[in-house]
């Protein structure tokens, strides 16, 4: 690891010299790229000449204490500052191993999440929307921006299906965990006998992806344009603003209405249509990789059930981490920083060991 980081300290001074190059400040778009590359490593080199500053003063340290021809409270003190020295050392060796893992190249892009009700009827359509208002009101806490991009409601205030967009740096890399089955036990608000029914709602969430990492030609797609229905306004039924988007060699399709503008429908459903194609491409990849099925935790297979959430009990339970919490209520209220750190350290905990078995 050591040989590594000595090689990415000279990467970041290299980064800094073609910086301040006349040529290379010409060209903006290799500036911005060489900017954002040697921000990222900024972070690792500061910590990497601070542990190895923090090596130097313990090996000074000792000498001081080992050294017979000083006074003994010199070397008392020498004694105590060694310590505090070699805990300091652990911690920064820590710090870089986190540091030195494989980044997300996704971790900062802006996500498209999709919920959709699964088994359970009306109750399942409520409770996605009660996953939706989760989200908003998590997204809110951490002051990013909300867009609806596409809702289908059901009759008593749930959805079949809702997607939105979280626009907030670092967005995915806190969001990417909650894609799979979300299973909810409670009592319906239609049960009079007060029988607990367990229902259902899967959760996508898609990197946003522009279009020089994913490029989509005019015949690549087939673009229908029909009247929308529902909600919508006085345009509703009188003009053909909504759009749907085929992507003709894989079949995905993608439906938007929400906007009178069919300009701004084709928008959304673009932005859709490409993330769930870049979605499809990665997970082929993992799907090749036989170390990345094993991983839990970020596998984002939305087959598999993640977490339920308990009316009676309180409780909400991780299964992925075998994490629960009986605060179920602060929870959907979007208070889920607690758990979302639960498993971005185990994730990176897995990477970690990963990384020492290689």
């Amino acid at each position: 690891m050591l040989e590594k980081l000595a090689f990415l300290e000279d990467k970041y001074e290299d980064l800094g010299s073609q910086l301040s190059d006349p040529e290379v400040i010409n060209q903006q778009d290799l500036w911005q790229k060489l900017i954002k590359e040697h921000a990222e490593l900024e972070v690792i080199v500061s910590c990497y000449r601070e542990y190895q500053e923090t090596r130097k003063a313990i090996e000074e340290t000792r000498e001081i204490m080992y050294d017979k021809s000083m006074e003994d409270e010199l070397r008392d003190m020498a004694k105590v500052e060694l310590e505090e020295l070699e805990e300091k050392e652990v911690e920064l060796e820590e710090k870089l191993h986190l540091l030195m893992l494989p980044k997300d190249p996704n971790d900062d892009k802006n996500v498209i999440v999709e919920i959709r009700a699964g088994t359970g009827g009306d109750e399942a359509g409520l409770f996605a929307a009660d996953l939706f208002r989760m989200y908003t009101k998590y997204a809110e806490a951490r002051n990013w921006k909300v867009d609806m991009m596409s809702a289908s409601e059901s009759g008593i205030g749930g959805y079949k299906e809702v997607i939105f967009m979280i626009r907030g740096k670092g967005a995915y890399s806190r969001m990417k965990f909650e894609s799979g089955t979300h299973r909810v036990q409670r009592i319906p608000t239609t049960e009079s006998g007060g029988r607990i029914h367990t229902s259902a709602a899967t959760v996508a969430v898609l990197p946003e992806v522009d279009d020089v990492e994913l490029v989509l030609s005019p015949n690549d797609v087939r673009i229908d344009v029909f009247r929308a229905s529902g909600h919508g306004g006085q345009s509703v039924n009188t003009t053909d603003s909504a759009v749907r988007i085929t992507h003709l060699e894989t079949g995905l399709s993608v439906s938007c209405q929400d906007e009178k503008s069919q300009l701004k429908n084709k928008d959304k459903a673009m932005k859709i249509l490409r993330a769930r194609l870049f979605d499809q491409m990665v997970h082929d990849q993992q799907q090749a990789i036989a170390a990345d099925r094993k991983s839990q935790v970020g596998s984002g297979d939305r087959s598999e059930r993640i977490r339920t959430y308990n009316y009676p009990q309180g409780r909400v339970s991780d299964h992925r981490i075998n994490m629960t919490l009986y605060q179920l209520d602060a929870f959907l209220q979007g208070d889920m920083d607690q758990m979302i750190d639960a498993l971005i350290t185990t994730d990176q905990a897995e990477k970690m060991q990963s990384m020492e078995q290689v």
